[in-house]
């Protein structure tokens, strides 16, 4: 007897998983020996075996932490190295081989091979540092994005709101209790009517985010209407789903889990994230909606415009893409989603993507910066 035909494809898309992770870790490999050669050769350490291993070993052990971090129960010292590996190995990645490139042209000049590899090599380093430090200060210095929109519905009394939103900030480790701080007074200072969060609090560590008291530095958000939030793909912990909405709702905001609500003279509704398989779809979340009135929508990934457009929602607001958060992802980003990054409008749908107030993994954004958004909105034609 034959497996079933959806058996079938459950063994084949494990396979492909295997197969792409396989070849995703022999990539991986390759460029940290790319990069641990040239290093290894721009030093000129000797040919002393004992410090031949442990510059391998260390190598080893440093491009392996950040997955070993967390596999090993979210080490903190582990989870640093890892995430300041990851800014240099990205940049490393894009300095390397045109310099490499430079020096195969240099050959066919009369200059010194091993000063021009010297030369080159402190030119990377320096260029190294810098990017570094720019990224960083994009990471950690968050612009305010403005946007003037209307929504051509009544809202009853309500004919202006100030609505600040935030994502992704992955409050953690990196992204901790001085960025969370900045994050109260920077909203703050917008005196916003409404504060919304799109997913993304939280790094899927929940001790890190309590152990820096970022709970309670988020209370200290003040906004007329109240702060209220959806959750993102890193918004995970080991434990129930409750106990993070718990922990979250604690910090002052709500929760919307596949939840609508009425605000004043408008309905709010938040979803759960797409890569949870029991997320309802967007006609249950708003059955018995007046949708007369305008309707704003919180969805962390902003890949379902259509269906907002179908059911008759004014406003998503989204994060998730960090606007690919470095050069030249933002051209992944661009390919995957409708809207990656800022505003579009869909007849009636106006979708506004944030890049998003926090980073993952690597800190430091370059091509992208973290940003808080604030939205006019006009009600009424």
């Amino acid at each position: 007897m034959s497996p079933p035909l959806d058996m079938m494809g459950l063994r084949k898309g494990k396979a492909m998983f295997i197969w792409i992770g396989i070849a995703t870790l022999l990539i991986y490999g390759f460029l940290v020996f790319y990069i641990g050669r040239s290093l290894w050769k721009w030093m000129s350490p000797g040919s002393s075996w004992q410090l031949k291993f442990l510059y391998i070993a260390v190598l080893a052990v440093v491009s392996t932490s950040f997955i070993s971090g967390r596999f090993l129960g979210n080490l903190t010292v582990l989870n640093m190295i890892g995430s300041y590996w990851m800014a240099i190995f990205y940049v490393l990645i894009i300095l390397l081989p045109p310099m490499h490139a430079c020096l195969w042209l240099l050959r066919l000049t009369a200059l010194n091979k091993d000063i021009a590899e010297k030369r080159a090599g402190f030119a990377v380093l320096v260029l190294m540092v810098v990017l570094i430090g720019y990224g960083t200060f994009n990471a950690y210095s968050p612009a305010v994005r403005a946007y003037e929109i209307n929504i051509a519905k009544d809202a009853g009394p309500l004919k202006r709101m100030n609505i600040v939103m935030a994502s992704d900030m992955h409050f953690g480790l990196l992204s901790g209790k001085a960025h969370a701080e900045r994050l109260v007074e920077e909203i703050n200072a917008l005196k916003p009517d409404i504060v919304l969060f799109p997913g993304d609090i939280i790094d899927d560590d929940v001790d890190a985010y309590l152990r820096q008291g970022i709970d309670k530095i988020l209370t200290g958000i003040q906004a007329r209407y109240g702060v209220y939030a959806s959750l993102g793909n890193h918004d995970r912990f080991e434990g129930e789903i409750t106990e993070l909405i718990g922990v979250l709702e604690n910090s002052g905001m709500t929760v919307l889990y596949d939840e609508a609500l009425t605000v004043e003279g408008l309905t709010l509704a938040g979803r759960r994230d797409k890569q949870d398989k029991d997320r309802a779809d967007l006609s249950s979340i708003l059955r018995g909606t007046d949708l007369t009135k305008p309707v704003i929508l919180l969805d962390h990934q902003p890949n379902a415009l259509d269906e907002a457009q179908q059911e008759g929602v004014d406003l998503i607001l989204s994060g998730h893409t960090h606007r690919g958060q470095v050069f030249p992802a933002h051209l992944i980003t661009q390919a995957l989603f409708e809207n990656d990054w800022g505003y579009l409008q869909k007849g009636r749908l106006q979708s506004i993507v944030s890049s998003g107030y926090g980073f993952w993994g690597p800190p430091i954004r370059l091509g992208s910066r973290s940003e808080i958004v604030q939205i006019h909105v006009a009600f009424g034609r």
